[in-house]
């Protein structure tokens, strides 16, 4: 018997990596233009 039983279980977890990963990452560019506006200013 195959245990291949988690097509949906990991297709939720990629998308959930992939907001988590598109959160994360908009955060960072938010924080890296608000340390280079106060760094310029």
């Amino acid at each position: 018997m195959k245990t291949y039983q988690k097509p949906a279980t990991s297709k939720l977890v990629n998308r959930f990596d992939r907001e988590l990963m598109n959160i994360l990452m908009s955060d960072l560019k938010a924080l890296k233009s608000k340390t280079a506006t106060r760094n310029a200013a």
